[in-house]
């Protein structure tokens, strides 16, 4: 037996249900469902007690399915088991729904009920990464909401209300449901609070008034310039990956693949709701594929409508068989060094053959001695003048340390901070680091360390003081520059020039992503046929994914060099390694008129040092007089 399906919340009672969770354990009918839910007590039973009994055992499986770890490629027996209760709970209320309310069945139990499926979906989508999950979670979600359910005057049924329109929240945000449900449940949350303070006790509010601080803050940075498209790869914005440049045949390939990822982020006070903070909430979506079945293809359907109530088949078309799997993706906030130790072990242990694993590391370093700064022997002779020669523990200092990154706060050193001789082990597996920090150079000790596999790198700038609209404490208020370029590069390079995009209409948005495209293409062309390419960039680029990643990776390695705010300087600009070949480097005639070709578009060609030389690419005008380049 498996989860009850969004058909069913529907409404909808003719026929089998559809498998929406990918076909795993979805095999009851509503006459099978009818069966257990009747004649799981034996003949005679009250339905109400068999009900009672039967939510109790439901909160247990509940509890225990909230507390398993969210990795591991095996999905526990738990899941079956709370999915196979909470479907006889959903039917059995359906069933006898008037003897259960005058049993004492109230309506904010019955729609805990609902939420708390939708719930288990969106728990199995963090495990499989499987939007199709995500999709069953909103609809579950959304009747909920419709309903009313926690609309009643029961004590703690805002509490639960809350809980709910917070959960509904993040798998909104996830599915980028921008436009009507995301705004709905925010300016909902924010009113229940209102109209909840004098019954909530003062802890519990003071901890909703700091989760609506948490929706402001990340609503007001994921603005409507940063959904213009989808973060995933979508086949509006980005090439099939039948249409891509390939490695010459001759070229030796092994054909790896990306199939899993562990996103971790941590700085203080950063944007974040709940445990997803701005930076891993973009990576989480850029290591997607957008759905693109044939019932969007043949009715004009889009991913990001806002209804789902109206389409009892819409996850069943949205399936595409040519999209594949999406990487199994884990993420972690502020864990501890040995539980992030734990999930990248048990990731490697279970990773298949041919495939390659992801980890992205967001957060604040530790310089240590090898990093920028005064030379080595200058630190160590000005810490004899600081401290009693005598006193050997205040010469071993922080000075003496490799650097590191906090994956928590500045306590706890062993427990907090992770050194890049901590990954070296794990590159028995391919590995692919993306490593943003101000400390991110310290990362290149791995090459030529590695245990079995070459790790491939991208660095992001020590420096984040470089760019105009990266500047300062901005930086924690919109996400990182470099998480940016990688996830969103147009708004990345929009935001750099100091351009917020609020005058940047559609049209103009889709022709600058039209530009991009066809210099990532002539990047991606020029990497292919070079004879120069390290092994590990030839497998990257086997990848649609890592393929993509890496591009942008050369799109803002390039625009940063050649942007005159950051005058060449080398903290200001990211790196990679192994190297890439010279013919896409930073200031490379190809990579000059990529940049110049979408800098000219957008009115800030003169933010830029271009050589000069005769012939640019032809850049057409903005397509409206008041568009892009009004305010520049």
């Amino acid at each position: 037996m498996t989860p009850v399906s969004s058909t069913t919340v529907q409404g909808n009672s003719g026929g089998g249900e559809r498998n929406a969770s990918g076909g795993a354990t979805m095999a009851s009918s509503p006459q099978q469902g009818q069966g257990q839910a009747q004649g799981g007590g034996g003949g005679g039973v009250c339905p109400a007690e068999q009900f009672w009994s039967l939510l109790d055992k439901a909160d247990r499986r509940f509890a225990r399915v909230r507390d398993l770890p969210l990795f591991g490629r095996q999905e526990p027996a738990e899941y079956g088991k709370a999915f196979r209760i909470y479907t006889q709970l959903w039917r059995m209320q359906q069933e006898h729904r008037h003897r259960l309310l005058d049993a004492g069945l109230r309506r904010w139990q019955v729609g805990e009920i609902a939420a708390r499926i939708a719930h288990l979906y969106y728990s199995q989508y963090q495990r499989a990464s499987d939007t199709a999950l995500l999709s069953e979670a909103f609809v579950f979600y959304h009747a909920v909401l419709d309903r009313a359910y926690f609309l009643d005057d029961h004590l703690g049924a805002s509490t639960k209300h809350l809980r709910f329109l917070a959960r509904f929240l993040l798998v909104a945000l996830i599915l980028s449901r921008r436009a009507q449900t995301v705004p709905r449940l925010a300016g909902q949350i924010r009113s229940l609070l209102d109209e909840s303070k004098k019954t909530l006790q003062e802890a519990d509010y003071r901890e909703w008034k700091h989760v609506v601080q948490e929706i402001t803050r990340f609503l007001k940075a994921d603005s409507p310039f940063m959904n213009k498209r989808p973060l995933r790869y979508s086949y509006a914005f980005d090439p099939p990956p039948e249409t891509l440049p390939t490695i010459p045949p001759t070229v030796k390939k092994r054909g790896l693949l990306l199939s899993d990822a562990i996103l971790c982020s941590y700085y203080h006070n950063e944007v974040k709701f709940t445990d997803l903070t701005l930076d891993t909430f973009r990576m989480l979506q850029c290591l997607e594929w957008e759905p693109c079945g044939s019932f969007a293809q043949n009715n004009g359907y889009s991913a990001h409508d806002e209804s789902g109530q109206n389409h009892p088949n819409l996850l069943k078309d949205l399936r595409d068989a040519a999209l594949p799997p999406n990487p199994l993706k884990t993420v972690l906030y502020r864990p501890s060094v040995p539980h992030f130790l734990k999930v990248l072990a048990t990731k490697c242990e279970e990773l298949p053959l041919n495939t390659m694993m992801l980890i992205y590391l967001s957060a604040a370093g530790e310089v240590g001695s090898s990093g920028l700064g005064p030379d080595t022997s200058e630190r160590v002779v000005n810490s004899f003048s600081q401290f009693d020669i005598s006193n050997t523990r205040a010469v071993t200092s922080k000075e003496d340390k490799e650097p590191c990154l906090w994956l928590g706060c500045r306590e706890g050193e062993g427990s907090n901070c992770i050194y890049p001789c901590d990954m070296i082990p794990f590159t028995r597996r391919p590995l692919f680091l993306v490593i943003d920090s101000n400390i991110s150079y310290a990362f290149k000790s791995i090459h030529g360390a590695e245990k079995g596999e070459t790790a491939a790198m991208l660095l992001s700038p020590s420096s984040r003081s470089c760019a105009v609209g990266f500047s300062g404490d901005s930086t924690r208020q919109s996400g990182s520059q470099f998480t940016m370029f990688l996830t969103a590069p147009v708004q990345a390079f929009c935001f750099l020039i100091g351009n917020n995009g609020l005058d940047i209409i559609d049209k103009d948005y889709n022709k600058a992503e039209e530009l991009l495209s066809l210099s990532l293409n002539e990047w991606a062309m020029t990497l292919v046929a070079s004879s120069s390419l390290d092994p590990v960039w030839v497998e990257v680029l086997g990848d649609p994914l890592l393929r993509r990643l890496l591009l942008r990776f050369i799109f803002c390695r390039a625009t940063l060099s050649l942007f005159k705010a950051s005058n060449d300087k080398a903290e200001c600009l990211p790196s990679c390694v192994p190297p890439l070949p010279e013919s896409v480097g930073g200031e490379s005639m190809l990579s000059q008129c990529c940049v110049m070709r979408v800098a000219s578009f957008l009115g800030a060609a003169d933010q830029f040092s271009f050589a000069e030389v005769t012939t640019w690419p032809d850049i057409d005008e903005p397509t409206s007089s008041g568009g892009v380049d009004k305010e520049l």
